[in-house]
């Protein structure tokens, strides 16, 4: 069992709420990840998608972190190719400064998804290929080790022990390894093909200041409620908008569950639909401690980042607690047991 849990949540909007209330929403998660014993708390960057508030992660990392006294919070992640190094630098190191000790600096080598998304940040696909680049001198900004513009530094983040995570797949994956900084990997659908970029990272892995030995954050969905249905159904919202945006070119505010099911489908939007629903950890307790005992097995798994979303708040929250009992993050009253890692830190997180 992988005994170190952490969300991220990318701030989705719900249909008759307003993007405000799913950017309130994500704060209100974060006090209770808090309470329930959860090691991190992250939140995600997107850009022009309907359905996600999310677009500026160190602003929403700072009113996490504000509305929190211990839990370690974070980005899953900021996009780098979006940024340029000194700048991202420069927020980190002011969240840094603002709350001591609390804060991961998750990075991800993704551009806009759209080539109008792209103009707009100013950006291309080929940005994405420099990622390696970026990561490098984003890193001399912190320990001071960049030289390609002496007279310049980088406050008040010079200096400053940040850890640092890649999100990545394939090639991303060698780039953490290459850098000696944790991998976050997903998702927990294709656990074949997860294990063998955890087993290529691990063998990669160069030991640097910024990490003495591999550290493996797996990534993925996690529904649990009292019965297997009950958490099948909080995984539909989110099935049904990726069907959506297959379909119809845009990721939609989540629905209620009861009404995706009443939706008239076609054979193609039925067919994604399902297939979104397929292969996510669901079920009761009982079940889903089974598969994450498969998937710590199967992986080695330091760490594992929960990334459910759905349109029912109160079965999310109720899932989360779940999760925490079962993982033996909470006891059974539903607050955190009083040890460290109430606090965040991994015990040896490799940074």
């Amino acid at each position: 069992m992988i005994r170190t849990l952490s969300i991220l949540d990318r701030s989705r909007t719900r249909e008759g709420h307003p993007a405000a209330q799913a950017l309130r929403d994500t704060v209100e998660l974060a006090r209770a990840a808090e309470r329930l014993g959860y090691s991190r708390f992250w939140v995600s960057e997107h850009h022009s998608v309907p359905g996600v508030a999310g677009s500026a992660p160190t602003v929403l990392a700072a009113a996490v972190a504000g509305a929190t006294a211990r839990i370690r919070v974070g980005t899953g992640g900021v996009m780098l190719p979006n940024h340029q190094p000194l700048v991202v630098a420069e927020q980190f190191g002011v969240l840094e400064a603002l709350f001591p000790g609390r804060i991961d600096m998750g990075l991800g080598r993704s551009v806009g998804f759209t080539g109008g998304i792209r103009r707009a940040l100013g950006r291309d696909t080929a940005d994405a290929d420099r990622f390696e680049e970026q990561l490098a001198e984003l890193l001399g900004w912190l320990d001071g080790s960049q030289r390609a513009h002496p007279e310049v530094h980088a406050r008040p983040a010079e200096g400053m022990r940040i850890p640092a995570y890649v999100l990545a797949t394939g090639e991303g994956a060698g780039i953490a390894a290459r850098a000696g900084l944790p991998l976050v990997v997903g998702d927990l659908r294709t656990r074949a093909r997860v294990t063998e970029v955890i087993t290529a990272y691990r063998e990669q892995f160069r030991p640097s200041p910024w990490g003495a030995r591999p550290h493996v954050v797996v990534s993925g969905t996690v529904a649990v409620a009292a019965t297997a249905e009950a958490a099948r159904r909080i995984l539909v919202p989110e099935a049904w908008a990726v069907a959506h945006s297959r379909t119809r070119g845009s990721f939609p505010p989540l629905l209620p569950a009861e009404e995706v099911e009443a939706l008239p489908m076609s054979p193609k939007e039925r067919e994604l639909y399902e297939g979104a629903l397929a292969g996510h950890i669901h079920g009761t307790e009982e079940q889903v401690a089974a598969e994450l005992t498969e998937v710590a097995e199967l992986t080695g798994a330091d760490e594992l980042l929960v990334t459910t979303s759905t349109y029912d708040r109160t079965a999310l929250l109720d899932s989360f607690g779940r999760l925490a009992r079962l993982t033996g993050l909470t006891g059974p009253t539903g607050l955190a047991e009083p040890t460290e890692r109430t606090g965040g830190q991994p015990a040896d997180p490799g940074h």
